[in-house]
C-alpha cells in the first residue's frame, strides 16, 4: 500500500488543494480531502509537498523518443520509447507506425508482441496505431510516397483477421477509393478510425463520419482547407472538422505546429471535451537538438531538429514533432488559454474515453488504475507512477 499526501489533486471537476490518495495493488482505493500523517498509515508514505497530482498522460499518437522509433522494428526500440516518455508523465501510449512496405508492417506486429511482454518500466502499450498507408498523395507530409496506396481488401483483411487484437486505431484518408468499405471492415473488429493525410471536401467527410471516421489525426496538419473548384468554394477537412460536432480532434500542442491563435480557435469552436493532445513525437523527442532521422534507421528521412521541432534539412517544412506530454499541457495553459484541469483532461480523460478505457484509466477516482503523475507549477514532472509503482522520480 502507498499513501501520497499533501498533493493538489486534479479531478475532472476541480482541484482538491490538500488531498491524499491511497493505492493498493495498483488501484486507487481512497481519495481524501485532508493531510494524512505518516503515523496514520501502515504502508509506504509520500509527502508530495504541494505538488499537483493528475492521472497519467495518455498519448494516442507517438512514433518515437530517446533516439528510437517504433519503425526500427526492434524490441529495444519499443522499450526505449516507452521508458523515455514515462519521464515526461506519459503512462500509456499507442505505438504509431509510418507508411511502409507490407513485410515491414508484418514484422512490426511480431516485435510489438515481444515488447508487450518485456515492458516493465515504461509507459503501458494500449495497442498499435497504424498511420497509413492509405493516404492522399497531396497531403502525405513526411510520409514516404513510395508506400502510399489505396485501401485494398486483399491487404487489409488478412491483417485485420490475424492482428486485430494488437491494433487500437487506424488512420486513413476517407475519400480514397475503397476507404468507406475499409472503414466498415475496421469497425467490425472494434478498432477506432481516424481521418488523416486527406484531401477530402465536406461532401466526402460526411459519409466518412457515417462510416466511423470520427477523429481528426494531428488536426490542421496533412489535411485540406477551403479549396476552389471551377470557381466555387468547397469546405475542406479543416472546416468540416470545426463544423461537425461528431468529429473529435487531436492536436500537436507544441506551440510550433499550431501557434497560439490556432490553439485558441480550436478550443473556442470544439471545446475541451472534443480535444485530445498528442505528441506525434519522433525519435528526437527527449534528445538534444541537431541531426536526426524521421522513421526507421534503415529507411528513414534525414531531418534537423531546431527551435523545438524537426524540419527537413532545407528547412522547407516541418518533419516531425519532438514534443513531450508535459510540454503539451504547459503550452495549452500558457498559449491556448485553458485552465490546468482542462489541459489535463485533454490528455487523460478524453483519450481514455475515445479508446473506451475510461472505466479504468484517465481519472483520479476510487477504483481506477493508479497511473499517476506528480508535477510542479510549471508542469515539471517529479514522479510518474504506473499501477502504483514509481517508474520515474526527478533527481535532485
Amino acid at each position: 500500500m502507498l499513501t501520497i499526501t499533501n498533493v493538489r489533486i486534479i479531478t475532472p471537476y476541480r482541484i482538491i488543494e490538500q488531498g491524499t490518495i491511497v493505492i493498493n495493488e495498483g488501484i486507487i482505493t481512497a481519495l481524501l480531502e485532508r493531510y494524512v500523517a505518516a503515523e496514520e498509515n501502515s504502508g509506504e508514505w509520500l509527502d508530495a509537498q504541494g505538488l499537483y497530482l493528475a492521472p497519467g498522460f495518455i498519448d494516442i499518437h507517438v512514433h518515437g523518443g530517446g533516439g528510437a522509433d517504433f519503425m526500427d522494428n526492434t524490441t529495444a526500440a519499443f522499450l526505449q520509447v516507452a521508458e523515455t516518455h514515462v519521464c515526461y508523465g506519459t503512462t500509456a501510449m499507442l505505438p504509431t507506425t509510418l507508411t511502409s512496405e507490407p513485410d515491414e508492417l508484418l514484422e512490426l506486429f511480431a516485435v510489438y508482441e515481444q515488447a508487450l511482454q518485456q515492458n516493465t518500466r515504461g509507459a503501458r502499450f494500449l495497442g498499435l496505431h497504424l498511420e497509413g498507408p492509405y493516404f492522399a498523395m497531396n497531403q502525405r507530409g513526411a510520409q514516404d510516397p513510395r508506400y502510399i496506396r489505396n485501401p485494398d481488401p486483399r491487404e487489409y483483411e488478412p491483417i485485420l483477421e490475424q492482428y486485430h487484437k494488437l491494433i487500437a486505431r487506424w488512420s486513413a484518408a476517407p475519400e480514397l477509393p475503397g476507404a468507406l468499405d475499409f472503414g466498415r471492415k475496421v469497425q467490425e473488429y472494434g478498432i477506432r478510425l481516424a481521418l488523416a493525410h486527406t484531401d477530402a471536401v465536406y461532401d466526402e467527410v460526411l459519409p466518412a463520419v457515417e462510416n466511423g471516421y470520427r477523429l481528426a489525426t494531428h488536426f490542421y496538419s496533412g489535411m485540406s482547407g477551403m479549396t476552389r473548384r471551377n470557381a466555387h468554394r468547397y469546405a475542406g477537412v479543416i472546416e468540416s472538422c470545426l463544423l461537425l460536432d461528431q468529429i473529435e480532434v487531436e492536436i500537436i500542442a507544441d506551440g510550433v505546429h499550431l501557434p497560439e491563435p490556432f490553439l485558441k480557435l480550436i478550443h473556442k469552436v470544439k471545446g475541451t471535451d472534443s480535444m485530445i493532445l498528442v505528441t506525434d513525437a519522433m525519435r528526437a523527442a527527449g534528445m538534444p537538438e541537431g541531426k536526426s532521422i524521421l522513421g526507421s534507421l534503415k529507411r528513414g528521412v534525414a531531418v534537423i531538429v531546431e527551435g523545438g521541432v524537426a524540419k527537413l534539412p532545407d528547412r522547407s517544412s516541418f518533419a516531425g514533432s519532438v514534443a513531450t506530454a508535459d510540454r503539451l499541457i504547459r503550452t495549452m495553459v500558457q498559449q491556448g488559454g485553458v485552465s490546468l484541469p482542462e489541459a489535463v483532461q485533454m490528455m487523460t480523460i478524453n483519450p481514455a474515453r475515445w479508446l473506451g478505457l475510461d472505466q479504468r484509466m484517465g481519472t483520479i477516482a476510487v477504483g481506477m488504475h493508479a497511473d499517476i503523475v506528480l508535477f510542479d507549477e510549471n508542469v515539471g514532472i517529479h514522479y510518474t507512477l504506473i499501477a502504483g509503482k514509481i517508474c520515474y522520480q526527478k533527481q535532485g
